[in-house]
């Protein structure tokens, strides 16, 4: 079967993105590598249609989540990893004393985001992360919009009284 055209392009040039915004769906670096590879395979099947449809990212968005969250529904998920590996070198351009409080800061909101729902971190991700609007979010989730306000409002209830995002707040809720 001949590859579609423009497809490796795209997927050459956004693997790291789409693994990247996989991690922050999953917590995991390898099932983030499997999930933008089973994305991209989805993908690869109808390109022809979706390259045409104009923009690509949302449904690649949507099919990463929707995938995520069809894996999570299974009875068994693999092995879960229990802990990750310390880098406070990734914010070697703030002083030590900062550096070290960065990374505290981002260890404790990675692990209160191991704690939520699939449905929730997802919704986080794609409104925090990804930074799409409501209606967006649930087109990508196949859900209403006042489900993403009622899942974002849980979960930054559960992120808040972990009080990991007191200090990285500009306003109040999106």
């Amino acid at each position: 079967m001949r590859e579609p055209t423009g497809f490796h392009e795209y997927a050459s040039a956004n693997r790291d993105r789409l693994v990247r915004f996989g991690w922050l769906l999953t917590g995991d670096h390898q099932a983030a590598e499997d999930l933008a590879q089973a994305a991209l395979e989805r993908v690869w099947l109808r390109w022809e249609r979706v390259s045409r449809g104009g923009n690509v990212d949302a449904y690649v968005h949507k099919v990463m989540t929707s995938t995520h969250l069809s894996w999570r529904r299974r009875r068994w998920h693999g092995e879960q990893p229990t802990d990750f590996a310390a880098d406070p070198s990734a914010f070697h351009h703030l002083g030590d004393s900062d550096a070290h409080a960065a990374w505290d800061d981002r260890d404790a909101l990675l692990r209160t985001l191991d704690t939520l729902p699939p449905r929730q971190r997802a919704v986080i991700v794609l409104r925090y992360f990804l930074d799409l609007s409501e209606a967006a979010c649930a087109e990508a989730l196949s859900c209403t919009p006042g489900t993403v306000k009622s899942q974002t409002a849980k979960a930054l209830r559960t992120l808040r009284a972990a009080s990991v995002v007191a200090a990285h707040e500009g306003g109040g809720d999106r």
